[in-house]
């Protein structure tokens, strides 16, 4: 009993889808060429690209905000920015303290933005005084940062004399609904970086008479 040479129909079958996917590949070997180079060229890309900065938490204005404000936990917003362009001295704890500047949405929250020991730095040899000035609409004028004189008025004497020079403002507080409230508080708060020497002198002005400014530079 001799044995068949003719092939047997799955072989067939088998032939005829290997020729298929052949021509196939013939016919898109120039696509699938370019799809392996364009493949290689962004791994490459990939592998010298640098990584990615460091992100660090940073505490900024969620909107403007005016000099004198007791901050909020809704003024704040926490921002991720890269390490090497985040501000020194950012708060991570400001809240409840006060800005000694007015601050635009989205700049962020630094010690020298904050009536705070940090702020005097830039003042050597001074001290933070409150000091209440009895013509707020004058104080409205003030920015942190500006000069004045502090000025003693006895409006029973009708005079007045200098008790202190060239002061520097470092902070304007908001006015409060306490201040609002209480009887014989009028005009506006101002926090001065005041002379040691000074301290006593203004201080006892303020307690006695009614406090003015001149705007000094």
């Amino acid at each position: 009993m001799s044995s068949s040479t003719e092939p047997s129909p799955s072989g067939d079958r088998r032939a005829r889808v290997r020729r298929a996917v052949r021509r196939t590949v013939l016919a898109r070997r120039r696509p699938l060429a370019a799809g392996c180079a364009a493949v290689a060229v962004l791994a490459g890309v990939h592998a010298v690209r640098p990584p990615a900065p460091r992100a660090v938490a940073v505490t900024v204005a969620a909107h403007d905000l005016p000099s004198g404000t007791v901050l909020r936990a809704e003024d704040l917003v926490v921002r991720k920015l890269p390490a090497d362009s985040a501000p020194v001295g950012s708060q991570a704890d400001a809240i409840g303290r006060t800005l000694a500047a007015p601050v635009r949405r989205g700049e962020p929250v630094t010690d020298v933005r904050l009536v705070a020991p940090s702020l005097i730095d830039g003042y050597p040899g001074r001290v933070a005084l409150p000091v209440r000035i009895a013509d707020a609409d004058a104080v409205a004028l003030l920015r942190a940062g500006d000069h004045v004189d502090l000025v003693v008025a006895d409006p029973r004497r009708g005079s007045a004399s200098y008790v202190a020079v060239d002061v520097p403002v470092l902070a304007l507080p908001a006015p409060s609904d306490h201040d609002a409230g209480t009887p014989g508080l009028t005009g506006r708060l101002v926090v001065v970086a005041a002379l040691p020497s000074d301290v006593d002198r203004i201080a006892g002005a303020a307690a006695t008479d009614l406090l003015s400014i001149v705007i000094s530079r």
